[in-house]
């Protein structure tokens, strides 16, 4: 605007005043946003006791743990862990397929394109979102005391978590798929189920597989957490040797929980390529 003559500059101001002569609240609300984002952090750090002091101690103690970890060794445990690591993977696999399958039902009764009314698709949104609204560690708490420490316990509380994100998730994949082809179902003649079967699934099914195999991934992760708290798996082995302090034995399971998590990213990265490429394919 400097570069323009003084009265092609008038004009505009003339034309625009609210551009040119924005009120104070308006100049001023993005550094009063600022400053008190920045007294909320400093507060904080005060509220929740923040020490440097404590950090570079706890840097020095985190230093001699990690030197206490090398070399990696199981001791005569390699195949119990080999075992609670094929757990934690059951857990994950099973409870995701559960959550899943339950959640694809339920989705369509979320989608806007499917349910116009919102009287009636307003709950069934709110039902997720409680489901959601609650961590797997939580859950995991829950149905331990539900059903008992093991893995059962483990596979339904995942189950519960991923079902509350799966709604969502799957919901929002069938409102955004295309029409036309629901439309050309309709047009022939098809009625609603037909509609949703060679309309919306055809479209939205690689989607959901694509999100089901990264929610494995994920939850294998959660599987050794929730297993620290008594739902089986390699998490309660990890929180085992970390009470008696085999940091040795420790590395080496965290080993083994990331060169799993390593593998399973492959794999499910190789399948979902493979799903993309069929549905370019068709």
């Amino acid at each position: 605007m400097s570069l323009l003559p003084p009265p092609e500059r008038e004009r505009l101001r003339a034309q625009y005043p609210d551009v040119f002569a924005r009120p104070a609240s308006a100049r001023l609300a993005t550094p009063a946003m600022i400053l008190a984002a920045a007294a909320i952090f400093a507060f904080g750090l005060v509220d929740l006791d923040f020490s440097p002091a404590r950090l570079l101690a706890g840097f020095h103690q985190l230093g001699w743990i990690t030197m206490m970890m090398i070399p990696p060794d199981p001791g005569s445990s390699l195949p119990a862990y080999l075992v609670a690591l094929g757990e934690t993977l059951s857990i994950a696999l099973l409870g995701t397929t559960i959550g899943a399958l339950v959640a694809l039902p339920v989705s369509l009764l979320a989608a806007r394109n499917i349910v116009p009314s919102g009287i009636f698709r307003f709950p069934v949104r709110r039902f997720l979102d409680s489901i959601r609204g609650v961590d797997t560690l939580i859950w995991a708490l829950v149905w331990i005391n539900v059903v008992g420490l093991g893995p059962f316990a483990g596979v339904l509380a995942i189950a519960v978590a991923d079902f509350g994100a799966f709604g969502k998730l799957f919901s929002e994949a069938i409102e955004a798929a295309d029409k036309k082809q629901v439309e050309g179902i309709r047009a022939s003649g098809g009625n609603a189920l037909h509609e949703i079967r060679f309309g919306l699934m055809p479209q939205v099914l690689p989607v959901i597989a694509g999100q089901v195999l990264y929610f494995i991934e994920s939850n294998t992760r959660s599987a050794t957490i929730i297993g620290i708290v008594g739902a089986g798996g390699i998490g309660l082995q990890l929180a085992e040797q970390i009470r008696v302090l085999e940091w040795q034995k420790v590395s080496f399971l965290i080993l083994m929980i990331l060169v799993a998590v390593a593998a399973i990213d492959w794999i499910s990265g190789k399948l979902r390529f493979a799903i993309i490429g069929q549905r370019a394919l068709a």
